[in-house]
């Protein structure tokens, strides 16, 4: 986040306040004040003439914050030098601005924030919002900055009552705004049963570190240069510098020790009666320090190699880089949770896949089994007709049997009767030769045709898949086509309109040229009327000192100091000059009607005044 950003969310605030009906336009007048306060603080000369001619009375309405974001960043934001201006001045005047109109705590209340440690609230709540707008925090911003706020004061969070924070509507639906976090801290749940000026210096502690990028601040024994002896001082420590203090005000600053890519810090063993010592190597001095603990010289060790850290990699203050590296941590948990729901969906999709094949296979499946049962049905039929037919040629066979057992009997007594019987019971023989020849090829046609209408029913199933692709794809065509045609009809569209508005543009340039045009022809004129006028202006000069009569040789010198204020110019004409000062005059009547508004003219009418009259000399 650069220092534009950070400006532009201040100055946000301070537009919005100025915006009373909350229309999103604010009155001129009040964006001269503001833009004149914004040049003050952030030590920018103030060009009243551009702010005038920017916010000039004969525009109609207010200005909205589109409207206003040009001035705001060619003749402020663009000449601001950082390192010039006091950021916390900035802040100040739009929170000057912006609480009298938002910020409304309820004063009967023994939990209300000062007013100092609301405005350091608010601050903190700027630096971790998102770069959008209106502004907001996201819930794990806010946790984080709570959790500084209660370690600074040595105290647990309270999740629950920030997790009800976090459930109610209006977070829910708007998003934590800066005014509902200083209502929720207002009301002292999640710092319930702290003290105030404890609340304070936490409040203090983590605004110091994180707006104002001090990585550790505390006291530390440092060895003189010169002396060589032992003081106790302030010290503060910030990516830029390490600076130390007479006290902990930091009223009195002693001095500061740069911090680059060529500074070191080193452990050092205890002597001179001092112990947990360190030093922190520059490339022109050494400096000896030395902490109270153990503990506390290896947090100062830690924290000006971090500082050492970041001025190498060219970062200027700690905490945006972690509020930088959080948001990409969001951002790729948001990623692999939209990846996981997508993953989930596709799953879902191939379950629903598979299951609809299941389906489709189970309804194959029970085709498969009627068609068995009404083979093994056609098969049953068949069997009984078979074992009909049989039964039939045993009762043939039998009887066949009889006859020729009762013909045998009779075969002496009917030679002739036996003959036919054996010629019939040959006959019967053939005939069920015939039979069964008969039956095994009826069998062979049933087969055969049982199979053809097997084969048929697969060659309907196929077809059927077919025709549903086809149709498929047939639906898939036409919404191509479909739209293919609509992307078509936008695309012309579009191309008429930037069409209109290249013609439209190029009205604009000719009339642009055109203007330009007459202003130079103006400006032309404008020169060769002064040229004019200045001609006119020597002339006259010269005419006048004719027209003064010098002193005769008999007449008294008049006194310096009395007949020089009431010298008269003398009222006889001479004809000669009569006459050149008509001819003249013709002259310049003609110029004065091409110069109208020229200052010769001017110039002309006065003398002609004075030529008559009494002209004081001066």
């Amino acid at each position: 986040m650069d220092l534009r950003s950070e400006l532009l969310k201040s100055i946000w605030y301070g537009f919005t306040a100025l915006d009373l009906e909350r229309s999103g336009k604010v009155s001129k007048s009040q964006l001269k004040v503001l833009s004149h306060n914004l040049c003050t603080v952030l030590c920018i000369p103030h060009d009243p003439v551009a702010l005038e001619e920017h916010f000039r009375d004969d525009d109609d309405g207010p200005v909205s914050s589109q409207g206003y974001m040009p001035y705001l960043n060619k003749y402020i934001l663009d000449k601001v030098v950082q390192g010039s201006f006091n950021k916390e001045h900035v802040d100040e005047l739009c929170w000057t601005l912006t609480a009298k109109k938002n910020y409304k705590p309820d004063r009967s209340s023994n939990t209300v924030l000062p007013e100092q440690d609301a405005f350091r609230l608010w601050c903190l709540f700027n630096f971790l919002s998102e770069d959008k707008y209106p502004l907001v925090m996201v819930p794990d911003e806010l946790e984080y900055l709570l959790k500084k706020i209660c370690s600074a004061m040595s105290t647990e969070l309270n999740c629950v009552e920030l997790e009800d924070f976090f459930s109610q509507d209006a977070v829910q639906q708007r998003g934590i705004t800066v005014w509902i976090f200083l209502e929720m801290m207002d009301t002292g749940k999640i710092v319930r049963g702290m003290d105030r000026a404890a609340i304070s210096m936490g409040i203090e502690e983590v605004y110091r570190e994180i707006v104002g990028d001090v990585l550790k601040e505390g006291y530390l024994w440092k060895k003189g240069q010169l002396r060589r002896n032992w003081k106790e001082r302030w010290f503060t420590l910030r990516p830029s510098n390490l600076s130390y203090y007479t006290t902990e005000d930091r009223k009195e600053c002693q001095g500061k020790i740069p911090l680059d890519g060529n500074c070191c810090v080193e452990v050092l063993p205890d002597r001179d009666g001092k112990r947990c010592m360190f030093c922190l190597k520059t490339l022109s001095k050494t400096y000896e320090m030395s902490a109270s603990d153990t503990k506390q010289r290896q947090e100062w060790t830690t924290a000006i190699q971090t500082a050492i850290r970041l001025h190498v990699e060219g970062k200027k203050s700690l905490h945006k880089d972690l509020k930088l590296k959080r948001r990409e941590q969001r951002e790729q948990r948001e990623k692999r949770r939209q990846a996981k729901e997508e993953e989930l969906q596709r799953l879902r999709a191939l379950q629903e896949e598979r299951e609809r094949k299941l389906e489709e296979l189970e309804l194959l499946r029970e085709a498969q089994r009627q068609t068995q049962a009404l083979l093994e049905q056609d098969e049953e039929r068949r069997r009984r007709q078979h074992e009909q037919l049989q039964q039939a040629l045993e009762v043939q066979l039998r009887e066949a049997e009889e006859a020729r057992v009762s013909m045998q009997a009779e075969m002496a007594l009917k030679e002739e009767e036996a003959e036919r019987q054996r010629k019939r019971i040959h006959e019967l023989e053939e005939m069920q030769k015939c039979l069964e020849e008969a039956l095994q090829q009826e069998i062979k046609a049933r087969m055969d045709e049982e199979a053809f209408r097997y084969a048929q029913a697969g060659l309907l199933a196929d077809e059927e898949e077919k025709m549903k692709a086809l149709m498929n794809l047939q639906e898939e065509q036409e919404e191509y086509i479909l739209k293919t045609q609509r992307e078509k009809q936008e695309l012309k569209q579009e191309m008429e309109a930037k069409s209109q508005a290249l013609e439209e543009a190029q009205r604009q340039l000719e009339e642009v040229r055109a203007n330009r045009h007459r202003v130079d022809q103006d400006v032309v004129a404008a020169q060769r009327k002064l040229r004019q006028a200045s001609t006119n202006v020597k002339h006259w000069n010269v005419q006048m000192n004719r027209l003064m009569r010098p002193i005769g040789p008999g007449e008294k010198r008049p006194l310096l100091g009395s007949s020089l204020s009431h010298f008269q110019i003398p009222t006889q004409r001479d004809p000669g000059l009569h006459l050149r000062r008509i001819s003249g005059s013709e002259d310049r009547d003609e110029e004065c009607k091409e110069n109208v508004d020229g200052p010769g003219c001017d110039l002309e009418r006065h003398n002609s005044h004075t030529s008559n009259g009494k002209m004081d000399i001066p």
